[in-house]
């Protein structure tokens, strides 16, 4: 019986050897794209450090990071709630309501962001604080933080918009069977399955806005960018600035990346069956 199964073995072992499997070897799954970008990132942090000219950039642009990560966050902020209101109308069922938050959306998305943000911070700012702020002026940091959460909100919208959808009317079916109102059961029954579908496409929106505060350079805000531009022109070292600037930018998108995927995978571990 133990010659028979010795015989077997290396049978058995061929017929198992021309088997797919699903496994992949370690090299092929080994995220080789981190290594380079992390070598990178050490190589700029060590010119950083080492080289005058690239400290010296590092020391002029860097206090432009607080105006940064701050427009950042106010402006997603902003565009979040807006998102979500003009998101929850387009699937109104008051017609007046629906029309009036796809306008909105439409007019938002049909036009680049470097007008709109002339046309709100240059046009529709100062025409609103002569007819209803009376007087009280904004500052173009908040004039460019309004401009880009109304940019964002309409892109929200639709994140918004998609994923309320993506939930089988059977769920508010459900809710409204309860005793819940229509109110309640977006709040309680909707909303929180959805956000399954809306978190990683924030997440990237959230990127997004951090990438384009550097357009509010062309209104004067002391963000990275403009700080760059600054120091490039007075030192005509426009290698250092920008080598500088990018390295910033790298850094902080990186960052999120990696803690969006966290969330991510946190959310989905149910898929997986992890517990």
């Amino acid at each position: 019986m133990d010659s028979d199964a010795t015989t077997a073995s290396p049978t058995r072992r061929k017929r198992d050897a021309g088997r797919v499997s699903d496994e992949r070897p370690w090299w092929d799954t080994f995220p080789w794209w981190g290594v380079v970008i992390a070598a990178v990132l050490i190589w700029m942090a060590v010119q950083i450090v080492q080289n005058d000219d690239y400290n010296l950039a590092w020391t002029r642009i860097y206090p432009g990071l607080r105006i940064t990560v701050r427009t950042t966050f106010q402006a997603f902020g902003i565009a979040l709630f807006i998102g979500l209101v003009i998101g929850i109308g387009q699937i109104s069922r008051n017609v007046v309501v629906r029309n009036l938050s796809r306008i909105y959306v439409e007019f938002i998305r049909g036009i680049p962001i470097l007008p709109l943000i002339f046309m709100v911070a240059l046009v529709v700012v100062p025409w609103a604080q002569d007819r209803f702020l009376l007087g009280y002026r904004i500052g173009f940091e908040m004039r460019a933080t309004v401009t880009l959460a109304l940019i964002y909100g309409a892109y929200m919208a639709e994140i918004f918009r998609g994923g309320i959808q993506s939930i089988p009317p059977g769920q508010t079916e459900a809710g409204r069977s309860l005793g819940l109102t229509g109110r309640q059961t977006m709040r309680s029954v909707v909303l929180p399955q959805a956000m399954r579908a809306i978190i990683p496409p924030l997440g990237n929106d959230f990127i997004a806005v951090l990438k384009d505060t550097s357009l509010l350079s062309v209104l004067g805000v002391l963000e990275i960018t403009q700080k760059t531009r600054q120091f490039s022109a007075s030192t005509f070292k426009f290698r250092e600035g920008y080598f500088v600037v990018g390295f910033t930018y790298l850094c902080l998108t990186l960052g999120l990346s990696i803690l969006l995927g966290v969330l991510e995978r946190r959310m989905t571990r149910d898929r997986k069956g992890e517990r």
